[in-house]
């Protein structure tokens, strides 16, 4: 799993997605012993977010190495003393940091299915695993997209075996493929929100409003997102300073330079400020959601905040 130079200790760590299932279940176990009110609670979960830590040392490579996105691997990189923080504030009294962990284990119940679940048989009927559903509606609603565009990709079958990639022919005869993977289906950022929202105390219908705004909202942009990156990279769109696009992904292949700049670089970044702006938006409709994000940046910046006042938000949310 892991190339030459990275520490030895990352070698005798379970494959990420079983490394992922055991930080789940000890968070939830955290969580459920902390709401009987035993003790073991607060030091297990402060633990688990010690592993939390070491989980994202462990992406670092991939992230780094394999997916060439700089965009993850810093954020992975800043988990890392981010987790340790977090664990050490809360075993020292922080006690509004169960609300983060809490969200947390429900992002990762939320998420891991898709990534580990395979396809079983079911009453002689042979049912395909939850991420393959979940690609191929997000490609079938990328083709859509395209085909509005008046472009017309041939649908061929992705790296994975799913009919979920898109072949386009350069004027060059070069053949490229776009493939359509789980990262592509916004499954991610639905899994923070959907943790952020189940995890907080407030009423039903404040929750269910905000989960109305954020995934439907995260969905179409993803849609959108995969669109312009299959339709830029299926017809080099972006081939702008290949040399150095090259050099600063540690890649080879000058066919790859406009995916590099459509995804690694503007996509992601503009991500990111996406994810703000829904933050924002669910935070209006669900005011207690500001107490994972007062925790979040006082872990980043040390200082207390007050974003109720910062965002102009109700501080006594009514049910209108």
């Amino acid at each position: 799993m892991f190339g030459p130079g990275v520490p030895a200790i990352l070698s005798v760590i379970p494959d990420t997605f079983t490394f992922a299932w055991i930080v789940a279940v000890l968070f939830a176990a955290a969580w459920l012993l902390d709401s009987r009110g035993y003790a073991a609670g607060r030091s297990l979960a402060a633990g688990t977010w010690g592993l939390f830590g070491l989980f994202w040392l462990t992406t670092v490579p991939y992230f780094a190495f394999e997916h060439q996105s700089y965009v993850e691997s810093i954020l992975a990189l800043v988990g890392v003393p981010a987790c340790l923080y977090v664990g050490y504030l809360l075993y020292d009294g922080r006690a509004s940091l169960f609300t983060l962990t809490r969200a947390v284990s429900i992002m990762l119940f939320i998420y891991l299915p898709f990534e580990t679940i395979p396809a079983f048989t079911l009453a002689g009927v042979a049912v395909p695993e939850p991420r393959r559903i979940l690609i191929e509606i997000v490609a079938n609603h990328t083709g859509a997209m395209i085909d509005l565009l008046g472009y017309a990709p041939e649908r061929v079958t992705s790296y994975e075996g799913y009919d979920a990639a898109f072949g386009w022919t350069l004027e060059d005869g070069h053949r490229m493929r776009i493939n359509v993977v789980l990262a592509c289906t916004g499954l991610g950022s639905m899994a923070i929100f959907g943790g952020l929202v189940a995890a907080v105390d407030g009423p039903l219908d404040r929750k269910l409003r905000a989960l109305a705004v954020s995934i439907p909202l995260i969905y179409v942009l993803n849609i959108l997102r995969t669109t312009f990156i299959t339709v830029v990279a299926g017809n080099q769109y972006m081939q702008w300073q290949p040399e150095l696009v090259l050099a600063m992904f540690g890649a080879t292949n000058p066919y790859r330079v406009s995916f590099l700049v459509s995804d690694r670089i503007i996509s992601q970044l503009l991500a990111v400020v996406a994810l703000i702006g829904i933050t924002y938006l669910v935070a209006r409709q669900l005011p207690e959601l500001v107490v994972i994000l007062e925790d979040v940046l006082y872990v980043l910046t040390g200082e207390e905040h007050d974003l109720t006042e910062a965002l102009d938000l109700p501080r006594e949310p009514t049910n209108r």
